[in-house]
């Protein structure tokens, strides 16, 4: 990785960040990096085009707001027709990463950083008809300044405090990925870097919001307020040059004394480090949802052999799952989904299944119990024990220390393509999929995205 010249002291980590954001290239990642990036970008695309289609109402919304407030014709609004400005489509776009709640994020960092960047990169890249390795550089670089903003603030603090730490970190990645693109030197990179911290925002009262709109729309502004700090930024605009740093500095006004600045130093790859989900619900969810289908799935178990299903989860997680009234993120309603049905999609999401009788009987038979022995590897990894008593009487245990598809658990590559294709065909055929998919293969031979944009509209 791009080595930063000299460790930083107590009164220069902007600009050691800075630093390492304008001398980040291509060059720098090495292979496995690089095809790591491209799983990301496809596994992303996937649920942006599902997501898109405006038969949900956030997403008819936010299409018909991008076509009132028109703008010059830059970047593809991805499941559309049109273009928009680039800023608009880092919007749109971004929100529509995060709608299905079904890509990549980072477990340590607790964050969804590629529904910020990538819509980002793709905006930025193609308004500047810049090269395939770009796109790759520029979504590598906003996820990983993205995690290292999370993990200096510390996200306990900030979900604490009641932030959503995709909303304020990621407004940083937005601007590193925007400002790569637009080749911005280290002063116009420190400016841009103050006037994300000035507009970072998105706090976690989208849980009171059934309609799953305001979840999404976060990720959105971030891209929307990250692009913007950049572009101002080249245009010759100021803002806080050390914004990380002295008086009024990003931490003391996100943190509660769990900061840690050295993490903006961090030698991990945190694209390597994002999991793969498979199911449209918190991540919170996701290990307690494999113990709980591997129970049904080795015993032979329907819904109806089960009288109750017990969740053990880190107590200080649990607040945010446990009878949560937003239904993807209430362990009690997915885990019910899950025993029903063996998968839990977005449509479950939005519409209460609740309404079947075999849904509310397990749902209302469903408990969390926080476990603070479970404390101790939170918000590392998101630790669960299932125990599914059944109606003879029998209690089925299982332990679940990571979900299928983080680093220390992952999907084949089959599995994630399969994955790609089940959400893309929802809103094209599975031709054009399969281009997109080549694309993404060759993208470091691509000299431009107009391809790879046109695959993505959707007449």
């Amino acid at each position: 990785m791009n080595a930063i010249s000299k460790q930083p002291n107590q009164t220069d980590h902007t600009e050691s960040l800075a630093r390492f954001i304008t001398e980040f290239s291509y060059n720098d990642m090495p292979p496995e990096v690089i095809a790591r990036s491209k799983i990301i970008l496809l596994d992303t695309l996937g649920a942006m085009l599902a997501a898109s289609d405006p038969v949900y109402p956030g997403s008819k919304a936010l299409i018909e707001m991008a076509q009132l407030l028109g703008g010059e014709p830059q970047s593809t609004v991805i499941g559309s027709n049109f273009k928009t400005s680039s800023i608009n489509a880092c919007l749109v776009n971004g929100t529509f990463g995060y709608t299905f709640d079904i890509e990549p994020h980072h477990v340590a960092a607790v964050l969804h950083p590629a529904a910020v960047c990538i819509p980002v990169a793709l905006a930025f890249a193609e308004w500047q008809k810049s090269a395939g390795i770009d796109l790759l550089s520029a979504l590598t670089l906003g996820i990983e300044v993205s995690c290292r903003v999370s993990m200096a603030l510390n996200p306990r603090d900030l979900y604490a405090k009641g932030f959503h730490p995709t909303a304020i970190a990621c407004t940083f990645g937005a601007a590193a990925a925007a400002g790569h693109l637009l080749k911005l030197d280290k002063g116009k990179c420190l400016n841009a870097l103050g006037l994300s911290g000035n507009q970072a925002s998105g706090l976690l009262a989208w849980a009171k919001d059934h309609t799953e709109n305001s979840r999404p729309f976060n990720p959105g502004i971030a891209a929307r307020n990250g692009a913007t700090a950049s572009l101002l930024a080249d245009l010759g605009f100021g803002g806080p040059p050390n914004i990380f740093d002295g008086k009024y500095d990003f931490f003391s006004a996100y943190s509660s004394g769990g900061q840690n600045p050295q993490n903006l130093f961090r030698k991990k790859w945190a694209i390597q480090e994002l999991a793969i989900k498979q199911y449209s619900s918190c991540a919170f969810t996701h290990p307690g949802l494999d113990a709980l289908l591997d129970i049904i799935n080795e015993n032979g178990l329907n819904s109806k052999d089960i009288e109750k299903i017990d969740l053990q989860y880190p107590r200080a997680g649990a607040h945010m799952i446990d009878n949560n009234e937003l239904r993807s993120h209430c362990a009690q309603y997915v885990f019910a989904v899950a025993a029903v049905t063996g998968q839990v999609l977005f449509d479950d999401i939005l519409t209460d299944r609740r309404d079947t009788s075999e849904i509310k009987r397990l749902f209302e038979n469903s408990s969390l119990i926080p476990d603070d022995t479970l404390d101790r590897t939170y918000p590392d990894q998101y630790e669960s024990i299932i125990t599914v008593t059944t109606t003879d009487g029998k209690k089925l245990k299982k332990h679940s220390p990571w979900a299928k598809g983080t680093l220390q658990k992952p999907l084949t590559g089959k599995e994630i393509e399969d994955k790609f294709f089940k959400l893309s065909t929802r809103r094209i055929p599975e031709e054009r999929a399969e281009k997109i998919r080549s694309w993404i293969t060759t993208c470091e031979v691509q000299t431009d995205l107009e391809e790879l944009m046109a695959l993505l509209m959707v007449v």
